[in-house]
């Protein structure tokens, strides 16, 4: 007889508490329950039940098998479901967290294309600038930029993004252009709001030394798009990754402040949950995006 069958029928008469409802949740008869058990305590040389007239109950031995049949069955019926789901078309509600400056400007314009490609897939889309805890919270993945701080989580890196401080060639008739990192101190600087450290600018000195930079600006606000406008009106300058300014600087809206500085590169990372397995609607989505952003990179947005 088949092991998984006699240890499925086993677990299944603990479980219902007898035979005849064991039988019943099998699909099958009474006596085949039994002589399924009956195999099972043969080939293993022992008794794992205790039958009487009103009940039946398993032994001490039966009872410790139970608690590895019972694993075993599990994680069988984890590798069916597994089979089934990769060979099935991706669905369900996707939920995803992402950065503000992200979303709305580079996955919002290409959820469509996404949709229509995988229509059994419905996604929930949260912009926000905090650090979401993906399983506590519900989210099935979320878009990252920059370091990553929870080791844990499985990642794939999408692209990446180089960041810069930028200005409008109005300002800098105005104010002057800085020629090093210390000039900064004299000038107008646009800042994020969301920034742990406050208004703080870490920045690469040509020598490769991390410098930081605090000082006070016109403006503090929390959304990327609206420091990169208020950059192009002339109000001071802004510190922003390449994929938010690479279109106005190509149309000569703003310059980079100083040119002659290293660039800082920030990968942007598809981040899920561990596990043994993708689900279809995760992996469906992260190649989806491998694919549109593939021709992308630190200075091609």
């Amino acid at each position: 007889m088949d092991r998984l069958t006699e240890m499925e029928a086993f677990a299944t008469v603990v479980d219902q508490g007898g035979f005849t409802d064991a039988a019943k949740k099998m699909g099958i008869s009474k006596s085949a329950v039994s002589k399924h058990v009956s195999a099972l305590e043969a080939r293993l040389g022992a008794r794992l039940l205790n039958r009487t007239t009103r009940r039946v109950s398993p032994t001490e031995i039966g009872l410790a098998y139970y608690d590895r049949a019972r694993r075993v069955l599990n994680d069988a019926g984890e590798a069916d479901a597994l089979v089934t789901s990769m060979q099935s078309a991706p669905s369900g509600l996707l939920r995803i967290s992402v950065a503000t400056d992200f979303g709305v400007n580079l996955l919002s314009p290409i959820l469509a294309d996404f949709l229509a490609e995988y229509p059994e897939i419905t996604v929930n889309m949260v912009l926000n600038n905090r650090y979401v805890e993906l399983i506590s919270e519900g989210f099935d993945m979320a878009i990252r930029v920059g370091e990553l701080e929870d080791s844990t989580l499985r990642a794939r890196k999408l692209t990446e993004t180089a960041k810069r401080m930028i200005a409008a060639p109005s300002y800098f008739q105005r104010h002057g252009r800085p020629a090093k990192i210390d000039d900064l101190n004299d000038h107008k600087l646009l800042h994020y709001s969301n920034q742990a450290n406050g208004n703080v600018w870490k920045i690469i000195s040509p020598t490769g030394e991390k410098r930081q930079v605090r000082t006070a600006g016109w403006l503090t606000v929390n959304d990327g798009q609206s420091l990169l406008n208020a950059a192009i009106s002339g109000l001071g300058i802004a510190y922003l990754p390449s994929f938010l300014y690479a279109e106005a600087m190509r149309e000569g809206l703003v310059e980079e402040a100083i040119p002659g500085l290293p660039v800082e590169t920030l990968g942007i990372y598809a981040v899920y949950p561990p596990g043994r397995f993708t689900q279809p609607k995760v992996r469906a989505f992260i190649d989806f995006l491998a694919r549109r952003y593939m021709d992308k990179g630190p200075d091609h947005w």
